[in-house]
């Protein structure tokens, strides 16, 4: 962007006429990239990746335990956390590290749980928003003559 900036006094130029053409394609493009990650893996990523192996270990450990003491809103919490935001790196390689170790259902829940609660689990911010994509400028260009 700071090489498209200009000064205030610069005049406008007139849109293209193919402008909301162009904005079209672009949101298909969009549209098209974000189903192929969907069907390849959603919000979780590879099947390969911690994130992925962790919550559908997770899912399965809190399938086979709800109603015992394993059944805690902290864990849910956690749970929840890591399908909605990405993992930190230092959770990623620590998970990774336990994944890789044979870690049983039991020491992850408690490890993904502290991790969590020590704010040490994802990257959450509070202005995430989940949804659709959103177009923030679709502001044309133009360089030596050419749009």
């Amino acid at each position: 962007m700071k090489t498209a900036e200009c000064g205030t006094d610069e005049p406008a130029l007139e849109r293209r006429d193919d402008h909301y053409d162009l904005v079209k394609a672009g949101v298909k493009k969009i549209i098209e990239e974000q189903s192929s990650v969907t069907f390849a893996g959603g919000n979780l990523g590879r099947p390969s990746g911690a994130r992925f192996k962790t919550y559908e270990r997770l899912k399965t450990f809190l399938e086979d335990n709800m109603g015992t003491i394993w059944d805690r809103p902290e864990l849910h919490k956690a749970f929840a956390e890591i399908y909605n935001y990405p993992l930190k790196q230092s959770a990623i390689d620590k998970l990774n590290r336990h994944l890789k170790s044979g870690i049983d259902d039991f020491t992850l829940a408690e490890l993904v749980t502290t991790l969590s609660q020590g704010d040490m689990l994802c990257n959450i911010h509070e202005d995430d928003v989940e949804g659709e994509p959103q177009i923030i400028c679709s502001m044309g260009l133009k360089i030596n003559g050419h749009q």
